[in-house]
This record gives C-alpha cells, sequence and structure tokens, in this order.
C-alpha cells in the first residue's frame, strides 16, 4: 500500500510510519503535496541480517546459493575471459 504524509504529519506519526515500512509499504514524505522523500526497511525480513552472514562464515560460504557477485560464470580458471 502506498501511504503519502504531508509535512509536519510524518514527523508526529514517526513510529507508525515506520512500522508501515517495516511491513513493506511504501511510505511517501511530501512537501506541499508533492513527494520528496520514500522511508523504507533496510532489509526484508530473514534477508542481509549479521546472523545470516555469520551463518554463512561459519560453514566456509561467501554467498548464498546461486547468488554471486564475482562473474566467476564469465571467466575461466586463469582468469580469462570465456
Amino acid at each position: 500500500m502506498k501511504i503519502f504524509g504531508d509535512i509536519p504529519e510524518p514527523a508526529e506519526r514517526f513510529e507508525e510510519l515506520m512500522d508501515l515500512a517495516l511491513r513493506h509499504d511504501e511510505v511517501f514524505i511530501c512537501r506541499a503535496g508533492q513527494p520528496i522523500a520514500v522511508l523504507t526497511a533496510m532489509a526484508k525480513p530473514g534477508e542481509g541480517t549479521m546472523d545470516a552472514f555469520l551463518a554463512l562464515a561459519a560453514e566456509g560460504r561467501s554467498t548464498i546459493g546461486d547468488q554471486t557477485s564475482n562473474h566467476d560464470e564469465f571467466y575461466d580458471e586463469n582468469g580469462r575471459p570465456k
């Protein structure tokens, strides 16, 4: 759900708006009826947490499943482009 709040309303309802953002509702902060900022949650529940990172580190893994950021699929074992 999209929630729009014109200043100063968000200042008065900040905790409520944070809870809505944590539910993954879109919270827009407006000035004179024009959106100027968006309040969003930092990470989805269960994703991107320090506990998840530490669990992977304990297993000796650097990524989750098929997720990668090193682009190994583009290079051979010698580091040359495939």
